[in-house]
């Protein structure tokens, strides 16, 4: 029971702040960037650690979902409940959000590598603003099956 609770605990904070930091860069960073406001040095730094934080938040987040739904889930449960559905469309959302902020991260580098800043920026915004839809989606999912409102 308390291994249990250490690992939702680990997953919903690791989620929060993996999805917190995309709609972050999405909503503050990238448009700053655009504007004008930030240099390729400062912007490509956070573009790394982004993506480092991103492909650790993944492994977390599998290793730690993959043990819950292994201790709470069967096949069964999986494919035919409503909660089940939701860990399914959970790990659909997971993988769209790791795909996304690779692709923006991709489409960012590629521009600040040759020191130009507003158009990689430009670039990289609508995927990292898909990105943080998709997160919402995942904290939105998470409080389904945190509240139990998911339907049998």
């Amino acid at each position: 029971m308390l291994v249990d609770t250490a690992v939702t605990v680990l997953h919903v904070l690791t989620g929060a702040l993996w999805v917190g930091s995309v709609v972050f860069v999405a909503g503050a960073i990238l448009p700053a960037a655009v504007g004008g406001s930030l240099d390729a040095a400062p912007l490509e730094s956070m573009s790394r650690t982004l993506v480092v934080g991103s492909r650790g938040a993944s492994v977390v987040m599998f290793l730690t979902g993959g043990h819950l739904a292994g201790t709470r889930y069967t096949v069964e449960t999986l494919t035919g409940t409503g909660r089940g559905h939701l860990v399914l469309a959970m790990l659909a959302l997971w993988l769209v959000l790791a795909a996304l902020v690779e692709v923006g991260n991709g489409r960012l580098t590629d521009g600040l590598q040759e020191k130009r800043v507003r158009a990689p920026a430009r670039d990289a915004l609508g995927v990292f603003r898909a990105a943080a839809v998709v997160g919402v989606l995942l904290l939105v999912d998470a409080g389904l099956l945190a509240t139990g409102a998911a339907f049998y």
